[in-house]
């Protein structure tokens, strides 16, 4: 859906000044765009005589629907922000606008189309104009001159076609604190959408698949009183999830220890409950009295996402990853202790020097650490990427469309990357889902197999499974159910009791190929309601008998833990 106006109200008249669209497609609906919010903001107070909106849409509508709403504003000047997930959505709208709209002026801007303007412009006729880098200084100048009939020639960041050829003007310095972008307009239009938040620019790292430190420039810190004023009027937007941006938010660890604690502080106060803080962070970097710091925060209120990519030394060296994974270790299990903080894990898969051995062992190494998610990414060339320059080089095959995700190595074959895409299926399913964490940890702890090679054989198992359209929760928990009963030492009676846990815990009824028909249950329901439930009757209770470790029930009662979501266990006798 569109926001930043009501389509229904445009109606182009004449004596209008030049009319500005800045357009966003999104990976999903749920998501939303800061580019878009920045830019309008800078334009508005560089060049407040243009008229400038801001569409959001989603790169799962059709483009014709997109192509509509663009159209009936009548833009003349057109902004796309690119990026991967939507390049080729926004090259495909290009020349259906351009043809609706032959006199409008098409920009370009975004990562996915800064580091290599000349090419993009080459291939995209349609497109005017590329805004590479950060935009808040030269888009402005580009309307100004737009709007004034002026000269482009020495707007800075500037790609433009001039003499049959093509001109790229050397970037501009970036301002030291870009305007704010959350506006009314920006607040109003999020409703429950992940609010996306920025207090610094910038990485102090240079990792070679990584875009974030690709210029050298160095990190710019936003000022604490600007930080902590958007924290409170974002957690009071109407979002659950407010998302830093920052690359590394605790690059400065003395920084990130205050604006942690302001958070913590104004938990339940200025800021609401139930709203959660996300961070990227390096693990090795958090100190200890941040790691102290972290384990007073109410449950729930902050998830951490830290990017291990790999345990291999070799791969962290050739990609510039510094890591002292020692402590990242120590530090992740530190953190997840306490059990109040939800924590991502990151591996990237097909980095130099890593073989599916050695990949492995990074993936059984991190699991044991028992993050709540651990998320296997696989390498991606980014256009402007010191891996991207060298790949040739490497001997990597890769996509030549976006993602532009690796194929083959020298270090990974086709079919082993097709064997981690199996793995990472299952892995979603199953770990990162959360909904069969009880049945996991039975199946490891009896089988003595090792995690990576649990995970790549379910998810080579499931893709053998011919089932049509999406596969529901019940319909691929018949097919885990069947597949574990094959792993060795797994006994189908103490499966089946974890699996009920399971499903009890993530209150969900339990599928009629676990139940077991038991004249007993009847009065141990009845008993449960006597004693645990003040002898209502009224009350429903997702309950079930158990047949292992001694004959008891099992039901949950409580409310959802903010930090695992699953609901509390408890047993009866």
């Amino acid at each position: 859906m569109p926001s930043g106006y009501n389509g229904h109200e445009i109606i182009r008249k004449e004596e209008e000044a030049m009319r500005t669209l800045l357009v966003s497609l999104n990976s999903q609906y749920v998501h939303s765009s800061l580019a878009v919010w920045y830019l309008l903001e800078s334009a508005r107070s560089a060049a407040s005589d243009n008229s400038i909106k801001v569409l959001e849409g989603t790169v799962n509508q059709p483009a014709e629907e997109i192509a509509g709403q663009i159209i009936r504003f009548q833009p003349d000047i057109l902004a796309f922000s690119c990026y991967i997930w939507n390049i080729s959505a926004v090259r495909s709208l290009v020349p259906r606008i351009r043809l609706a709209l032959p006199h409008v002026h098409i920009v370009l801007g975004g990562p996915e189309v800064s580091f290599n303007p000349e090419e993009v412009l080459s291939e995209n006729p349609g497109a005017d104009y590329i805004v590479t880098g950060e935009g808040e200084i030269p888009f402005p100048l580009l309307l100004t001159a737009l709007g004034q009939k002026g000269d482009i020639a020495g707007i800075p960041g500037l790609c433009y076609r001039s003499g049959g050829g093509i001109r790229c003007n050397p970037p501009a310095l970036p301002p030291a604190e870009p305007p704010d972008p959350y506006s009314q307009e920006y607040t109003g239009s999020l409703g429950r959408r992940i609010a996306y938040l920025e207090t610094s620019r910038g990485c102090p790292f240079s990792c070679a698949f990584c875009l974030s430190g690709a210029s050298g420039s160095r990190v710019r810190f936003f000022s604490q009183e600007r930080a902590r004023a958007n924290i409170v009027l974002l957690a009071n937007s109407g979002t659950r999830t407010v998302k830093l941006v920052d690359r590394t938010f605790n690059c400065d660890p003395s920084r990130a220890f205050k604006l942690f604690g302001f958070i913590i502080r104004e938990a339940g106060k200025a800021i609401p409950s139930g709203v959660c803080f996300h961070f990227e962070v390096a693990a090795d970097l958090v100190d200890e009295k941040t790691l102290y710091l972290l384990k007073t925060a109410p449950p729930g209120l902050i998830q951490l996402e830290t990017g291990i990519q790999t345990f291999n030394p070799k791969s962290l060296a050739d990609v510039a990853r510094k890591t002292d994974t020692a402590k990242t270790e120590k530090n992740i299990k530190e953190i997840l202790s306490s059990g109040n903080i939800h924590l991502h894990a990151d591996l990237i898969a097909g980095l130099p020097f890593e073989g599916l051995a050695s990949f492995s062992d990074s993936f059984d190494r991190a699991y044991a650490l028992a993050p709540h998610m651990l998320q296997l990414g696989f390498l991606k060339m980014l256009n402007g990427s010191n891996l991207r320059a060298r790949a040739a080089r490497l001997k990597y095959r890769y996509a030549n469309t976006p993602p532009y995700e690796v194929i083959a190595s020298p270090w990974l074959s086709g079919e082993e990357l097709h064997l981690l895409h199996q793995a990472e299926y299952a892995l979603g399913r199953l770990y990162n889902s959360g909904r069969f964490t009880l049945a996991i940890q039975y199946i490891l702890k009896v089988s003595s197999i090792r995690p990576f090679d649990f995970f790549s054989g379910a998810g080579k198992a499931f893709s053998l499974v011919p089932l049509s359209g999406r596969r529901s929760l019940d319909a691929f928990t018949r097919h885990a159910w069947l597949y574990f009963q094959t792993l060795p030492g797994v006994g189908p009676a103490a499966l089946r009791d974890a699996l009920v846990c399971d499903r009890i815990a993530g209150g969900h009824k339990i599928p009629d190929f676990l139940k077991v028909p038991d004249p007993g249950l009847k009065a141990v329901l009845s008993q449960i309601r006597k004693d645990c439930f003040g002898g209502k009757k009224d009350v429903r209770i997702n309950a079930a008998l158990l047949y292992t470790g001694g004959r008891r029930a099992v039901f949950a009662q409580g409310t959802k833990d903010p930090v695992t979501g699953r609901l509390p266990l408890h047993f009866f006798k």
